[in-house]
């Protein structure tokens, strides 16, 4: 007999009514989803939440749900405020080599899909080397985000930077 369940001579063994392992179900031990449960209707919520919280589902990381019901936080103005000013920087002017692979990525794919070429491309067809061209001529359109370890994020425009 062989790994996959059929006999040696290319024949499955199991016959005609086998079901490859298949679960039947009890209908008795499934409980009835339709069915009012008594502790529900008296009141009794199991989760301890109210049951017009927002109609928040709950899945995943705690710190999450408790971002998910301070409205504040989800707000364009409260990521803006993360934001370091360009005189209060403190990560170094340097481009590492993870951010220039990023930003050569995303700009060769760019280029590759039509993307106005903001170089003399002197016959280049390949956009890595026209966009590594770019890069090198500080023409890139692109920022780079770096976040620190407190929740708040620095921006660096690609001509910032050094390579």
């Amino acid at each position: 007999m062989s790994d996959y369940g059929g006999g040696d001579d290319g024949y499955d063994d199991a016959g005609p009514g086998y079901d490859d392992g298949a679960i039947d179900f009890d209908e008795e031990v499934e409980p009835d989803v339709f069915e009012d449960n008594d502790d529900q209707a008296a009141g009794d919520n199991p989760d301890g939440q109210d049951a017009n919280d927002d109609n928040i589902v709950v899945s995943g990381d705690a710190n999450a749900a408790a971002a998910a019901k301070d409205k504040v936080k989800n707000t364009v103005e409260y990521e803006n405020s993360k934001r370091v000013d360009n005189d209060k920087r403190t990560t170094t002017p340097y481009m590492t080599k993870y951010e220039r692979a990023r930003v050569l990525g995303t700009r060769a794919l760019q280029i590759s899909g039509n993307a106005p070429v903001l170089i003399d491309v002197e016959g280049m067809t390949d956009p890595l080397q026209i966009a590594a061209k770019e890069l090198q001529e500080k023409k890139i359109p692109l920022v780079v985000r770096r976040y620190l370890p407190d929740g708040f994020y620095e921006d660096w425009t690609c001509e910032e930077l050094l390579t």
